[in-house]
């Protein structure tokens, strides 16, 4: 290498010049371990920088040495080189100065059979139909800078069942009717987009589109659910994903650093009106708030255990127009099959929620009741929305009967709409998930079986007892 002939020709200069008679052997060789040393400190020096400036423009596909040569990756993660008739390699590098960049997504498919997400309100007016389904495709994009800020951007190419009205269109000579979407492909849209300053652990600085922090449920990521899909009280009841800042954090991170865990907060700052709609509805905002404990952690009869609570509460004035229930349904309509809530007119909105979690070893039980007061509010003369207050609560139990491997889960849930009478609907949910590779390759097989008190005290509308089966194939990279 070219540092080492520098090395050695520098040492046989010094050897071919005079030496005075005074000098002693000892301090020749003094003199070149200092040379030499002085070198190979200014030769590593000069390594560490070309090695930040590679890694700056190092392309993360590798670029071969001529068009012909191609790179092929192996399983095992080496790269074999062939010749091919190809352009060469696309140099893809960073453009920015984050040391840390993560390509990462995942995609859950379904099978849906029976009474297609009657659980979720949907039967009579908005029924469905048995379907494959792309439940979620998202590609996301994170990264760290040095400068305490991560960032992440996610977007789902699934086509959400929000695009199906309560409309449908009917055939006057055969009666058939067809359910009305206002979309027929699937498309890209962004989820989450936002930039955190985590410098400090006791008060991260959130700001950009992400999940409003409401709900257990809601908040736990649908990878690592242990049912295919959330209840339908978390789905009524949520704000879902919204734009605004919030604050959250540890407050005991180096206060208690054995107790770290203990305490965790999140404070926002909503629009209020949903995702990916730049406009406020109004001049106010949506303001929520979530408070998280691990009271206890340790072990009972050898096996690791943690308890958990939570508290969230919300408050938001909205005007007409607004979706109140943008991550499922809550409407009640006239058969007594729900849909998505869209305000008529003003309304203010004030919910609360209260969470447990138990987990022992294999074991794992939690539940949550969620509560909403939703208050019509008069505004340029428009009659109010008539006040109502849905409610609605689960239970789930999770236990390995393999380790690790295979797992048998069972939720019951109920939801009230409280928009007339017996209109609350009921579920019971019962299956198993495979953990093929943990959650990064998992397979999930449920039966809900739904009943509605409406439709059982009007039977003119139909059943009132539903049944579906759902088989779900989950891979995240």
């Amino acid at each position: 290498m070219p540092r080492y002939f520098v090395i050695a020709f520098f040492v046989s200069s010094l050897l071919s010049l005079p030496l005075r008679a005074a000098d002693s052997e000892a301090e020749r060789l003094r003199a070149l371990e200092k040379a030499v040393k002085q070198l190979q400190e200014r030769n590593a020096e000069l390594e560490n920088k070309v090695q930040v400036l590679e890694s700056k423009k190092s392309p993360f596909a590798p670029i071969v040495s001529t068009p012909e040569a191609k790179v092929r990756a192996t399983s095992d993660g080496k790269s074999v080189v062939f010749s091919e008739a190809t352009p060469p390699a696309v140099d893809v590098h960073p453009a920015g100065s984050e040391y840390k960049l993560t390509l990462g997504g995942y995609v859950q498919a379904n099978l849906e059979s029976g009474d297609v997400s009657a659980f979720e309100g949907r039967f009579g007016l908005t029924a469905l139909k048995d379907r494959f389904r792309l439940r979620r495709a998202r590609i996301t994009l994170s990264g760290d800078f040095k400068e305490d800020f991560d960032f992440k951007i996610q977007g789902d190419f699934e086509l959400s069942d929000a695009a199906i009205t309560a409309l449908k269109s009917v055939n006057t000579r055969t009666g058939e009717t067809t359910t009305v979407t206002n979309s027929s492909r699937v498309q890209f849209a962004a989820t989450d987009i936002y930039i955190n300053w985590h410098h400090y652990p006791e008060a991260n600085i959130k700001v950009g589109q992400y999940k409003s922090p409401f709900g257990l449920e809601f908040l736990t990521s649908s990878t690592e659910l242990l049912t295919i899909e959330r209840s339908l009280p978390t789905s009524a009841l949520v704000a879902d994903r919204q734009i605004g800042i919030m604050v959250w954090g540890k407050p005991l991170t180096h206060v208690l650093p054995e107790q770290k865990e203990l305490l965790t907060y999140y404070a926002g700052v909503f629009n209020g009106n949903g995702r990916n709609i730049n406009n406020n509805d109004n001049n106010e905002f949506m303001y929520v708030g979530r408070l998280e404990l691990l009271p206890w952690k340790g072990q009972v009869i050898g096996q690791e255990a943690q308890l958990r609570l939570g508290g969230d509460y919300l408050y938001s004035r909205d005007d007409s127009g607004v979706n109140i229930s943008p991550a499922g349904n809550l409407k009640v309509n006239t058969d007594g099959s729900l849909s998505s809530f869209t305000l008529a007119s003003a309304a203010e909105r004030s919910s609360y929620s209260f969470d447990a979690a138990l987990t022992i070893g294999p074991f794992d039980l939690r539940g949550e009741y969620l509560n909403e007061h939703v208050n019509g509010r008069l505004v340029n003369g428009v009659a109010p929305t008539a006040d109502f207050e849905p409610s609605g609560w689960y239970v789930q139990a999770g236990y390995f009967i393999v380790p690790k491997k295979l797992q048998v889960v069972s939720r019951f849930e109920s939801l009230d709409p409280d928009q007339v009478a017996n209109d609350n609907i009921h579920s019971v949910v019962g299956g198993l998930n495979y953990y093929i590779h943990g959650d990064s390759l998992k397979l999930m097989a449920n039966y809900v079986h739904t009943w509605s008190d409406f439709r059982q005290a009007n039977p003119q509308f139909g059943n009132d007892q539903f049944d579906e089966v759902l088989v779900r194939l989950q891979v995240v990279f």
